[in-house]
């Protein structure tokens, strides 16, 4: 019972980790490329990139690659870290066993 409250708490914080920042930021969230370009054209309104972009993505095009590539991450690090706990259980069984 005492693991269901705690999970219970654990749930609700990442909720409100999740929500809270939704409803206090005002404005739009842009990305790190947007805010460098920015800061780039505030401090030298002349300069001129070296090279343009291979191709030009439509937004969601471009939000959904840069998903993609998160979950494609999580995914090698939730295998990576299954496995190497599967490795150390295993270990310990071998171990008991002996």
């Amino acid at each position: 019972m005492k693991n269901k409250w705690k999970n219970l708490l654990m749930l609700l914080a990442v909720i409100l980790l999740v929500v809270l920042p939704l409803l206090f930021v005002n404005g739009e969230f842009g990305g790190a490329d947007d805010a460098a370009e920015g800061a780039i054209t505030e401090i030298d309104p002349s300069y001129k990139p070296w090279f343009k972009p291979l191709a030009e993505l439509p937004g969601e095009t471009e939000s959904m690659l840069f998903a993609l590539q998160a979950a494609i991450g999580a995914g090698v690090i939730g295998y990576t870290l299954g496995l190497l706990k599967g490795r150390q259980d295993r270990q310990k069984l071998n171990d008991q066993k002996n």
